[in-house]
C-alpha cells in the first residue's frame, strides 16, 4: 500500500504548469468527460487529470497526503471530514443529488419494486462498497427499509465502487444497485428503462447529495478555482442534469 501511495505522490507531483489534479467519485465517471469538454471551451490551456475512485478511498489518499487540489465526492460526509481536519479550505457545497437504481442484463418486472431482489429468481445482488462508496451506503439503507435484508443479505457481491458495480450487475450478478447517471452514457444505451433498468424509490434512502471542495494542495492556483466555479455554474448543471442527476 506504502508502495502504491509513493508512486501516485510521485506521479502527481510531477505534473507541470497547466495542468490540475482532481479527485471524483465513481459515479461521475459518465459526465466528467463531458464537464471536461465543456470546460476546455473557456479554458483550453488547462489540463484535467482526473483519479476516479470511491469516495471514501479518495479521502483517505487525500489524508494521506495525495497532492489532489480538488474533489467531488459522492456524498457530503467525506469532503466534510477533510473540511474538519483543514484539508479542504472550502466548505462542502452540493454539486449534485444523485440516485439509485437497479440494473440487469434480463428482463425483469419492476412494478415489483425493491422487492424484486428478493425473488428466487436473483441469486445475486451486485452492491458497492457501503464503507467506502455512499451509494452502496444508499442500497443498503434502502434494502433495510424495504425489511429485506435477511432475506437478500446472503445475495450480496460486493465492489468496490460504484462504476465497478455496473461492471458487476452486467457480468457477474443477476441485478445490481448502482447510480442512475451511468445509465445515460453511450455505452449503456443498449439498457432499456422498464425491462433491463428502473429507479430505485427514492423514499427508501436518504438523499445522496454529493459535495465539492477544495483543497490545501490546490489552494495557490487559479486553475483549481477556475473548475470548481465550473462545477457549480449553470453550464455544469445542464450536463448534470442530462446524466439523471438533480440539481438546484
Amino acid at each position: 500500500m506504502k508502495k502504491i501511495l509513493l508512486s501516485l505522490l510521485f506521479s502527481l507531483s510531477t505534473v507541470s504548469a497547466g495542468e490540475i489534479n482532481i479527485a471524483v467519485a465513481a459515479n461521475v465517471s459518465y459526465a466528467i468527460e463531458t464537464l471536461k469538454a465543456e470546460f476546455a471551451k473557456t479554458h483550453p490551456d488547462t489540463k484535467v487529470q482526473v483519479t476516479l475512485g470511491s469516495s471514501g478511498k479518495l479521502t483517505a489518499q487525500i489524508k494521506n497526503g495525495a497532492p489532489y487540489g480538488l474533489f467531488m465526492a459522492a456524498n457530503m460526509k467525506y469532503p466534510s471530514s477533510l473540511y474538519n481536519d483543514k484539508i479542504a479550505i472550502t466548505e462542502p457545497i452540493v454539486y449534485a443529488q444523485g440516485a439509485l437504481a437497479y440494473l440487469s442484463v434480463k428482463q425483469h418486472d419492476f412494478s415489483k419494486g425493491i422487492n424484486i431482489l428478493a425473488s428466487d429468481e436473483v441469486k445475486k445482488i451486485a452492491i458497492a462498497n457501503p464503507k467506502t462508496a455512499p451509494y452502496g451506503k444508499a442500497a443498503i439503507e434502502a434494502i433495510q427499509n424495504a425489511n429485506i435484508y435477511d432475506t437478500v443479505k446472503d445475495k450480496f457481491v460486493f465492489a468496490e465502487s460504484i462504476s465497478q458495480t455496473v461492471t458487476y450487475a452486467i457480468t457477474a450478478a443477476d441485478i445490481g444497485l448502482i447510480a442512475k447517471s451511468s445509465l445515460y452514457s453511450d455505452k449503456m444505451q443498449e439498457y432499456k428503462e422498464g425491462i433491463n433498468w428502473s429507479a430505485v424509490d427514492p423514499k427508501l434512502y436518504t438523499p445522496i447529495k454529493q459535495g465539492i471542495v477544495l483543497l490545501e494542495s490546490g489552494a495557490n492556483n487559479p486553475e483549481y478555482k477556475a473548475f470548481y466555479d465550473f462545477i457549480l455554474s449553470d453550464k455544469a448543471k445542464e450536463i448534470f442534469k442530462s446524466y439523471g442527476y438533480i440539481v438546484e
